[in-house]
């Protein structure tokens, strides 16, 4: 029942997070919707030699997430680092889905 009343609650943080999910589900569709190649930066990661980069972000990750969550404090999952734990889980994700899709794609 309580999730069901923030927006009356607490409707500033509410229609903050409700603005951020539509910007966000605005750039995936305008994303979707363009033709493959455009730009620049897509130019540079979508070359042959694009799975040296993946590789070199999958190490930094690695290093990053791995080494550096193992320096705080594990207090539980409502503490400051599990927000952290749940960002290494997307960047990761997608920086392996860039990874395999640069070397696949080739």
């Amino acid at each position: 029942m309580q999730l069901f009343l923030i927006a009356f609650q607490q409707p500033i943080p509410f229609g903050i997070s409700a603005a951020i999910v539509t910007l966000m589900l605005g750039i995936v569709l305008r994303s979707a919707m363009t033709a493959e190649g455009g730009a620049t930066w897509v130019r540079k990661i979508t070359n042959p030699n694009a799975k040296y980069l993946f590789a070199f972000l999958f190490i930094g990750w690695a290093v990053v997430f791995g080494i550096g969550l193992q320096l705080v404090p594990h207090t539980g999952a409502n503490s400051p680092y599990g927000g952290i734990g749940l960002i290494a889980l997307f960047s990761g994700f997608f920086i392996m889905m860039g990874f395999l899709w640069a070397v696949i794609g080739e």
